[in-house]
């Protein structure tokens, strides 16, 4: 599934990750299989999740983060410090609507 956010869906999604907590945190073995597979697992439950990087991973956080949204099928909405946050909407039953 392809998606295609404009400028406002990327707000409207920030504005909605503002009081998330985080629902996976990244440490210094950061991107094995287990954590991508959590990282599916939480945004198929929530389709909008923030993941926290804690000080040992290694590397930049933004291309951290742009391979962890890459290798979960996701939309890096935000890196905000060292949290990022991701979006995939739920085909079946989406509980986000997007503005128009």
């Amino acid at each position: 599934m392809t998606i295609t956010l404009r400028g406002k869906h990327r707000r409207h999604l920030r504005g909605l990750g503002v009081h998330l907590e985080p629902a996976v945190f990244l440490g210094k073995n950061a991107l094995t299989e287990s954590v991508i597979a959590e990282v599916r697992t939480a945004l198929a439950a929530n389709e909008l999740i923030k993941v926290r990087l804690l000080d040992s991973v290694s590397g930049d956080r933004k291309e951290v983060a742009r391979e962890l949204a890459t290798r979960a099928g996701a939309e890096l909405i935000q890196v905000l410090g060292r949290t990022v946050l991701l979006y995939l909407p739920n085909e079946e039953a989406p509980s986000i609507e997007l503005p128009d």
